[in-house]
């Protein structure tokens, strides 16, 4: 049987390898085709050479840019635009919350992550974006 991720890439962006280590075993199980990444510009650099079918995106990243300035980059970006991105941060208050929503992404991922509701985010958001294609 095909597994729900099978033919899909995800970029998972977070600074703390645990967590990135995490989030990648969590998915690929799924059947995802997984790449972690550390910091926003080799997010933005990713992106653009792999095509993801959806990113996860930290918000505090170390250096120059960090999560959100990452989303706007590869939002304004025309061939990235319609790739969704969800913010995954513990910072879970509605202004946080609106303000990834409003930077460009399209949902929220609360940390430390359900092992459970992952995949079923990450698959919704994947059909949502491409039923709009």
């Amino acid at each position: 049987m095909e597994k729900e991720g099978a033919g899909k890439k995800i970029l998972v962006v977070d600074d703390k390898e645990d967590s990135r280590v995490l989030v990648t075993k969590v998915l690929r199980f799924r059947g995802y085709d997984v790449i972690g990444v550390r910091t926003g510009e080799e997010t933005i650099n990713m992106a653009q050479t792999e095509l993801p079918a959806l990113i996860l995106m930290d918000i505090r990243l170390p250096g120059g840019i960090d999560g959100l300035e990452a989303t706007r980059r590869i939002k304004a970006l025309p061939q990235l635009a319609h790739i969704p991105i969800l913010a995954m941060t513990a910072s879970v208050r509605p202004e946080d919350v609106r303000r990834a929503l409003d930077e460009g992404c399209s949902g929220f991922v609360r940390k430390p992550i359900d092992i459970d509701e992952l995949p079923k985010q990450v698959a919704e958001h994947i059909a949502r974006a491409s039923s709009t294609d």
